[in-house]
């Protein structure tokens, strides 16, 4: 039997608890579910198409093994990722997202768009004074 995950060890102390009410917290949950280092960047590649686990190690070449296996895993039990094997020789397997999973696009697009933003800004304030005046 896998670990739980963050989210179902929140929600079973909050079942648990006479106080529900006060703990329940959709911004704990959203960190919960999509929080850490490596889960929004692997829901990044995972937006427009299926990955292969090899195809997501390429990717994120600083991730090690154990960790990415970890993660997808969490995703997987969190509802989030599908993992599909394939019946081939050798046994091929992909990650998808679920529906659940395809609801975070409108967030990507916002930190998308928050990080073009952002990189903006930061290019702008290093750029040399007197630059771009007339």
């Amino acid at each position: 039997m896998s670990k739980p995950t963050k989210q179902q060890q929140a929600e079973a102390y909050w079942l648990a608890s006479s106080t529900r009410n006060d703990l329940v917290c959709p911004v704990r949950t959203t960190l919960n579910v999509l929080g850490g280092k490596w889960k929004l960047l692997i829901l990044s590649y995972l937006l427009d198409e299926p990955r292969r686990y090899g195809e997501l190690r390429r990717l994120m070449p600083e991730i090690t093994e154990k960790m990415l296996i970890q993660q997808l895993r969490e995703m997987e039990t969190d509802g989030l990722v599908a993992r599909t094997v394939h019946q081939t020789v050798p046994p091929r397997v992909d990650y998808s997202l679920t529906a659940q999973g395809q609801r975070v696009r409108p967030m990507f697009a916002e930190l998308l768009g928050w990080g073009l933003q952002y990189l903006d800004r930061s290019a702008a304030a290093e750029a040399p004074a007197g630059a771009g005046q007339g």
